[in-house]
């Protein structure tokens, strides 16, 4: 194949604002030339992702506060909307790319993300798998990946730069209370309504998936597309 994509797997569960700032950098560095393509997924911490339209509510300091009471830190996103979890139980994903014009291809950046991850679903053996928004669910968004049109289990935002595009979320693979439990005092004090009977997981119906099924499976899809090769972030 004639296009590589650089896989990087090293994450900082200790130090979630440090890996937004990774992605921020593979995003610059793309966008200058100096990196290629690149798929990084990793484990998060448990963190609550906070966009930056939520920091304009007047109840911003009061959601991080509650967060923090659940054991959850915050930070700021670098791409997507309103306020999401990541946790041990989830992946965390970037899939930062070249382009000359970037504006340009937004839709069809989400639809590679979404037709990827269909079928890394689909051959675990998940059924009804679906692309679009479930009325009610958090951070609402047309690419989400959702069973059924009932439950979300993966939620996807993209960021901007001159050369580049970042394309980056959050699959749910288990534990989707823990979601649940923090983003109804979070979204509560942000004033914003949504439905917790929405949020789903992997695990709900794919009892006994774990993050390290989800994870071969994406490196197996993206194989199907390019070259992958394994690489590490530089110090």
């Amino acid at each position: 194949m004639n296009r590589t994509i650089s896989l990087v797997t090293d994450g900082f569960p200790d130090q979630p604002g440090l890996d937004t700032a990774v992605s921020r950098t593979l995003l610059r560095q793309a966008s200058d030339g100096e990196v290629g393509e690149t798929f990084r997924i990793r484990i998060p911490s448990r963190v609550v992702a906070f966009g930056k339209r939520d920091r304009l509510e007047s109840g911003y300091a009061r959601a991080i506060d509650a967060a923090a009471v659940r054991g959850f830190g915050s930070i700021e996103r670098l791409a997507g909307g309103r306020a999401a979890v990541f946790h041990e139980g989830t992946l965390a994903f970037g899939w930062t790319m070249q382009s000359d014009y970037p504006p340009a291809g937004i839709k069809e950046r989400f639809a590679a993300v979404d037709d990827l991850l269909n079928r890394v679903f689909t051959r675990l053996g998940l059924d009804d798998v679906r692309i679009g928004e479930v009325p009610g669910e958090y951070c609402p968004g047309e690419y989400s990946i959702n069973i059924g049109g009932k439950y979300k289990i993966m939620g996807v935002g993209q960021r901007l730069a001159k050369h580049a595009a970042h394309v980056g979320g959050v699959i749910v693979v288990r534990d989707a209370a823990a979601v649940r439990d923090v983003l109804i005092p979070v979204y509560g004090h942000l004033g914003l309504s949504w439905d917790p009977a929405t949020t789903g997981a992997l695990e709900d119906f794919l009892p006994g998936v774990a993050t390290d099924d989800v994870r071969a499976g994406i490196v197996a899809e993206l194989a199907t597309i390019a070259d992958v090769a394994a690489s590490t972030l530089a110090p």
